[in-house]
């Protein structure tokens, strides 16, 4: 499974995605749009993995590059392309499915539990999710769900918090992906947003829970091994 992943931020990379592409043969490239790279033909790749990054998902007219982007990505899906979008990219992908993002009423920034529907989830072949799990979350925008596509992972404070569409294309509001080291080089970049509240938790909490780590990648791994027999 080639992969192609667009970077909008340095500071937001695959992190353990591309512990996984390595271990899998994947070969993994990038679009590093801060970096003015150009999108790669659609069938250079299989599936497209989209990150994140601290602007808003109607950010267009600050951004140059952001309505090609949402173009590209509606085009890789109606090739058939298994696609996957965290944060900002899960946003990117409901917009290209018809939908849009939404302006959260606050952030939710830190380690928080989030439900899971475990019965949708089993109807597309991944048996093994928790009704409940700790997840890395950073983010103040959320999404509305696609007409079509399932609704499967909810928090109190954003009940919109994934989807899965023809059972290849995920928007994941969360960060599975998170490791130690990308977690560090987010709070590095957007410290500014940690003031703590209910649902933004303290510099010294984000950095000091590494326990939810690892099971976070046992669901993204599901997830990636999914979207390999799909494409």
């Amino acid at each position: 499974m080639r992969i192609n992943c667009i970077m909008h931020v340095a500071e937001e990379g695959p992190a353990a995605i591309g512990q996984w592409a390595k271990e899998n043969d994947c070969p993994l490239f990038y679009t590093r749009l801060y970096q003015r790279d150009p999108f790669p033909e659609l069938e250079d790749f299989d599936l497209l993995l989209v990150m994140g990054g601290p602007m808003s998902y109607d950010d267009d007219t600050i951004y140059d590059w952001m309505r090609p982007e949402k173009e590209f990505i509606r085009n890789a899906i109606n090739a058939g392309k298994c696609v996957l979008g965290i944060c900002l990219g899960s946003q990117f992908i409901a917009e290209a499915l018809g939908s849009s993002g939404r302006h959260g009423h606050a952030k939710e920034i830190g380690w928080f539990p989030i439900r899971f529907d475990t019965k949708r989830l089993a109807g597309i072949g991944l048996k093994d999710f928790p009704e409940t799990q700790v997840v890395f979350h950073w983010h103040g925008d959320t999404f509305e769900i696609p007409a079509g596509a399932e609704h499967f992972a909810s928090t109190d404070e954003f009940p919109n918090q994934a989807f899965v569409y023809n059972k290849k294309v995920f928007g994941l509001q969360f960060h599975l992906e998170a490791t130690s080291e990308s977690v560090e080089k987010m709070v590095d970049a957007f410290r500014h947003e940690l003031i703590p509240n209910t649902y933004i938790q303290s510099v010294k909490d984000i950095l000091s829970i590494q326990e939810f780590i690892k099971p976070g990648h046992q669901l993204l791994f599901q997830i990636l091994r999914h979207l390999a027999q799909q494409c």
